[in-house]
């Protein structure tokens, strides 16, 4: 009885291979089977919790995903980093007119001031009257005291602008402030006008009793160089001078972080010749300005442009 147990199921068996490899089958369906069956499988692998578990494969797979497209990004900055075009000089991406305007001057030479200052009027590209701008880079270090170089000075022939000039005084300096051309006087309605903002003056002068009164607005003076500053003349008993002196073309020069003296010396309407009297009086003052501790070389070097217009190197055996 056993034997035929045995024999049947046997023969069940070689009915079902039989089947299962038919011709008939489609080997399609036969993948899909042994598809469907591997998931099943792994499904079965996988835990409840822990590092087995499905949330925790599928945050690895993302996790593999994220660094592949970070490498394959990395790879791309690299590709064009290194076919990125060398930077262009400032030359190379100025206009036609400061091109040809930087052909009359020699990059590698020194001129004589009076030199500088003529082909300064030449290579004017602006339709405006432009300024005639000086940089003065001297070997000083800003941060000590003794050595930020400071100073201003009346132009011999004017900057060219028209400045307006505030006066802050009692009355009586008031009057002759006016008298003197000061566009704007007042005294508690011009300190209200600055509290609010108002601000129609290049330049404020304000006498030693009124600097009490105007400290409360040194936040917003402060900021646009407009603080009156004894050192610069703006705070003084003589108003009625400083306003003269003002409209006279004073101007006022400090050298920057770097050590370098930016300074408008006229237009170019003005002509080489007073020009060359203007900045042979800043040249003047600075050197007059000189700190003693100061033992080797004052004057690194010294540039004059035009506004928009190229730099032309001067002699520093000039200053």
């Amino acid at each position: 009885m056993a034997d035929k147990v045995k024999k049947v199921s046997k023969t069940t068996k070689t009915k079902e291979t039989k089947k299962e490899i038919s011709p008939e089958t489609n080997p399609v369906e036969i993948q899909a089977t042994d598809i469907s069956t591997s998931d099943t499988t792994t499904n079965t692998k996988l835990a409840k919790a822990g590092k087995r578990s499905a949330k925790s494969v599928k945050e690895v797979e993302e996790k593999e995903a994220k660094e592949e497209r970070k490498a394959l990004n990395a790879d791309t900055e690299a590709v064009k980093t290194a076919v990125k075009a060398p930077t262009r000089t400032r030359l190379e991406r100025a206009g036609k007119k400061l091109k040809e305007a930087a052909k009359l001057v020699e990059k590698d030479k020194a001129y004589s001031l009076s030199e500088a200052i003529e082909l300064a009027t030449k290579t004017s590209t602006t339709t405006f009257d432009a300024t005639v701008e000086l940089h003065i880079n001297l070997n000083v270090d800003p941060r000590q005291a003794d050595q930020n170089v400071r100073d201003n000075l009346v132009l011999p022939n004017g900057t060219g602008k028209s400045v307006r000039v505030a006066v802050l005084a009692d009355d009586d300096d008031a009057a002759s402030a006016k008298k003197a051309g000061a566009d704007i006087v007042g005294n508690d309605q011009l300190l209200k006008d600055i509290e609010k903002g108002i601000i129609n003056f290049d330049i404020l002068v304000a006498t030693p009793a009124m600097m009490a009164k105007l400290g409360k607005y040194a936040r917003v003076l402060g900021p646009k160089g407009l603080m009156p500053n004894p050192k610069s003349g703006t705070v003084t008993t003589d108003v009625a001078k400083a306003v003269t002196a003002s409209k006279a073309g004073r101007v006022e020069y400090r050298v920057d972080s770097t050590g370098i003296v930016h300074l408008g010396v006229g237009k170019v309407s003005f002509g080489p010749a007073k020009l060359l009297e203007n900045t042979q009086a800043v040249f003047a003052s600075i050197k007059s300005a000189k700190p003693s501790s100061i033992k080797g070389n004052y004057v690194k070097n010294i540039t004059v442009s035009t506004s928009m217009g190229p730099g032309i190197k001067v002699a520093v055996n000039e200053l």
